[in-house]
């Protein structure tokens, strides 16, 4: 069972994605994690981000078990990911890493910002994991606090605005929801709710697909 998560930045979807694996026993990938991570080698470089040509080239060196997550999260590396994912030849490079990864037998959850369109259009459950952009810059400002960043709200909610626009009007797969995929929208619901909610949908989808 392929299970597709796509939706913006802090909509809740990685936590979804993490707890629907380990509900249903399945590989988990954060496909944010591989753009993220591509970033990060260019930054470590002193490269423009918005070098196709680096860009590719670091994408391409990427492997799954090289991430180091305490170096990819954080608000820089959010600005930076979204950036390296408007180039149409990173995602291009990225995209048979997680298509190979969706393909093993035992199946898998994957979340990002195309899988139900892109990555996996034939994935049998799909959610689009939604909410407002006031609600999400709460969550993503609090989140940064817990782990020592200094940052104001108004800036954060300008910052998922910004990567907003930037991901619904690339050319490359953009952020839309599939016309088959179920909309959560988590606004008014705690982790436990949208996590509860998110079982129930993947448990319809498999038993329509069974």
């Amino acid at each position: 069972m392929i299970i597709a998560i796509d939706g913006p930045a802090a909509s809740g979807k990685g936590t979804i994605a993490r707890r629907l694996a380990r509900h249903f026993q399945l590989p988990h990938l954060d496909t944010g994690l591989l753009y993220r991570a591509t970033a990060r080698v260019m930054l470590d470089h002193g490269q423009r981000l918005e070098d196709a040509d680096r860009a590719v080239a670091a994408a391409r060196g990427l492997a799954l078990t090289d991430f180091d997550e305490e170096r990819l999260r954080g608000a820089q590396m959010g600005e930076a990911a979204s950036i390296v994912a408007a180039i149409p030849q990173v995602r291009a490079v990225l995209l048979d890493l997680q298509r190979r990864f969706a393909s093993r037998p035992e199946g898998a959850v994957l979340d990002g910002r195309d899988i139900g369109t892109v990555i996996c259009p034939d994935a049998p459950v799909k959610l689009f994991v939604t909410a407002s952009p006031e609600t999400r810059a709460q969550r993503r400002a609090l989140e940064l606090r817990s782990r020592g960043e200094d940052v104001d709200y108004a800036d954060v909610l300008s910052d998922i605005r910004r990567r907003d626009e930037r991901d619904s009007a690339r050319s490359s797969a953009p952020l839309v929801a599939a016309p088959d995929a179920v909309l959560l929208d988590t606004s008014e619901l705690d982790i436990e709710g949208a996590v509860r909610a998110a079982v129930a949908i993947a448990e319809r989808a498999k038993a329509t697909s069974a």
